[in-house]
């Protein structure tokens, strides 16, 4: 194999913008920030995507295309990746894995599987985005008629009463068995509030939560774990932790029943590799989602994913959030992520 180069592409930062604003816990996104990387040796090409979100990723500081540029001289002179030296930096360190893997094996089929042949599509859930009652009401309709089977609300950010009340809504129309429902608070919830939160939801019998109360708060999660009455799931609790004891203590102290991992905030794909492992040892269960990526990253993320062979729906349909996104053959039909058209 012939010496490669690897650098930062022309047109990057590229801003990306949203067909429609994406509200979060943190506001409101109308735009995202990505950089793309790229590893040629003249002839075959591998690009991947370097997009930390703003005041949430670990990396995300003032110095972040300093670094990059750094990590990209590094790996051109030493002709792989430091994994290791990349661990507080997830976001690079997947666009790197993602240059390099595309490199390799020559082609954005990651690696063979069903997916990447366009034989299977990955089961996915459909997204609601924060915002008021009739709006969230009327994406809720928008998916259900789409046929997805399994739907995830963001809530904390209007009235509970009213966020119960959507959450009910589905609950006339499907059954649980019918249609799967996750809840993802984002921290939204003030610890002497949630567990009884926790209770109210559970009778509309959601799957899970994901991150009920803010980050950081281990002894806090702990209990809730072992209190609550439904399955609780960690998103942005595992942010920032990067080192294999402090992952084994995390997940030790608290015992989750699900993580949730985003190859961009979590260490990459080898930092993914490396929690799942350490769930499974715990009986602790995962699934993997995006984390706003253009569909460079999303691609990576679902070829990596495909790999796995987890059963549940994944988090992967925010590949067409973006007026302006990167051409890539994935498409969403009913509830499932293709790789290729028909």
């Amino acid at each position: 194999m012939s010496e490669f180069r690897c650098n930062i592409t022309e047109e990057s930062p590229r801003m990306l913008h949203f067909k429609q604003p994406a509200g979060t816990s943190r506001g409101i996104y109308l735009t995202r920030r990505v950089w793309y990387v790229r590893i040629t040796d003249g002839v075959r090409e591998g690009v991947g995507e370097c997009a930390p979100l703003p005041e949430l990723s670990c990396d995300d500081r003032p110095d972040y295309e300093q670094m990059l540029r750094k990590a990209c001289r590094d790996v051109e002179l030493n002709q792989r990746i430091d994994t290791e030296a990349l661990r507080d930096w997830p976001s690079i360190l997947f666009g790197l894995e993602t240059a390099m893997r595309q490199f390799e094996v020559g082609s954005p089929k990651l690696w063979d599987t069903p997916f990447s042949r366009g034989d299977k599509g990955i089961p996915i859930n459909g997204l609601i985005w924060m915002g008021d009652y009739a709006t969230m009401l009327h994406r809720i309709e928008e998916k259900m008629k789409a046929g997805f089977r399994c739907i995830k609300l963001k809530i904390g950010a209007i009235d509970f009463e009213d966020e119960l009340k959507l959450i009910r809504f589905i609950r006339q129309h499907f059954s649980a068995s019918e249609v799967e429902l996750r809840g993802d608070a984002n921290g939204a919830f003030a610890p002497e509030d949630a567990l009884n939160r926790l209770e109210r939801l559970a009778e509309a019998d959601l799957h899970s939560v994901e991150q009920p109360v803010r980050a950081g708060q281990w002894e806090v999660m702990g209990r809730l774990c072992r209190e609550t009455p439904l399955p609780i799931a960690l998103d942005e609790e595992l942010i920032g932790v990067n080192d294999p004891a402090e992952k084994k203590r995390l997940l030790d102290t608290i015992l989750p029943q699900y993580i949730i991992l985003k190859p961009s905030l979590h260490g990459g794909m080898a930092g993914g590799d490396e929690w799942i492992s350490l769930a499974e040892e715990r009986h602790i269960g995962w699934w993997i989602t995006s984390a706003l990526e253009s569909n460079i990253g999303l691609n990576a993320i679902a070829q990596w994913c495909a790999t796995k062979n987890n059963p549940l729906p994944q988090g992967l349909g925010t590949g067409q959030l973006f007026t302006d996104n990167v051409p890539m053959p994935l498409e969403i039909r009913r509830d499932c992520l293709w790789f290729g058209t028909q």
